[in-house]
């Protein structure tokens, strides 16, 4: 039944983010996408601080064990993401230069535009460009989807409460980063519908991923708590380095209260879950 539950999340999981997302790309306004990230900051915190973390501490009294896990993950992700596994490289510079039309200058990084970390340019600030561009954010992308597998499935291992929060938070980060690939995809050249149909598959690297370390989970059961507290890490890192810089950026008091309520509204939705589905 676990393993149920975990297939039909990571599945449900690709499907909604990435329908979403393509549904707001047909007709997303750049200064919307902001909306996307701060909600995703409010539910990403909100199962790192008020679930996953507490599990940890139920299940386990190897404290010191459980902060060194936490910090080597945060390294971890660091470094990856300088690798260009966790995510897409954060010299956005050199990759609007290679999606520009040759002879045209680069275009501005559009980081302030829409606050989340895979740089992607808003509709309009990026010409069509090669191929290959939009080739190295599908694999990008599928590396990121392999590792929120992970994630999902140590989580339902652990509880399906808790898998099924972790669940929806990583929906609620997944949106952003879709709608950013969607349209990177678009201005390198591909129609609405083959990016679609691309974003689906490197979705399918979620259910890889929660497949493979649901089976290694079984056979570690007793080390189940290193994958919570390297999911916490990632969820984290996610949210404090790369979400909430980006939300900065846009500092006029109205875009800040429209940021508090919607990190609120990510928060409050977690707890709904929590209430609904019970302690």
């Amino acid at each position: 039944m676990t393993l149920l539950y975990i297939i039909t999340a990571a599945l449900a999981g690709g499907i909604i983010s990435v329908t979403l997302a393509a549904l707001v790309a047909w007709r997303v306004q750049p200064r919307l996408i902001p909306l996307f990230v701060s909600y995703a900051v409010g539910a990403l915190l909100a199962v790192v601080f008020l679930d996953l973390l507490p599990h940890i501490f139920e299940t386990t009294t190897e404290y010191h064990k459980v902060a060194a896990w936490i910090m080597a993950g945060i390294l971890g992700f660091f470094v990856l993401e300088k690798m260009v596994l966790w995510r897409h490289s954060h010299d956005h510079g050199a990759q609007f230069a290679t999606l520009a039309e040759p002879g045209s200058p680069p275009t501005k990084s559009s980081h302030a535009d829409h606050g989340h970390h895979h740089h992607h340019g808003a509709p309009g600030d990026v010409a069509h460009g090669n191929a290959s561009s939009a080739w190295m954010i599908i694999i990008g992308d599928s590396f990121h989807n392999f590792t929120d597998g992970l994630v999902i499935a140590a989580a339902f291992v652990a509880d399906v409460r808790l898998g099924i929060l972790t669940s929806v938070a990583i929906i609620a980060h997944e949106l952003p980063q879709e709608l950013g690939d969607f349209m990177v995809l678009i201005h390198s050249g591909m129609s609405k519908r083959r990016a679609l149909f691309w974003n689906m598959v490197s979705s399918l690297a979620t259910l890889v991923g929660a497949v493979l370390a649901y089976f290694l989970l079984q056979e570690l059961e007793a080390y189940s708590y290193i994958f919570l507290c390297l999911a916490a890490a990632s969820m984290m890192y996610v949210a404090i380095a790369d979400l909430i810089p980006g939300l900065h950026r846009r500092t006029s008091l109205r875009d800040s209260l429209a940021q508090f309520a919607l990190i609120g509204l990510g928060i409050g939705s977690i707890l709904l879950v929590h209430f609904l589905i019970g302690h």
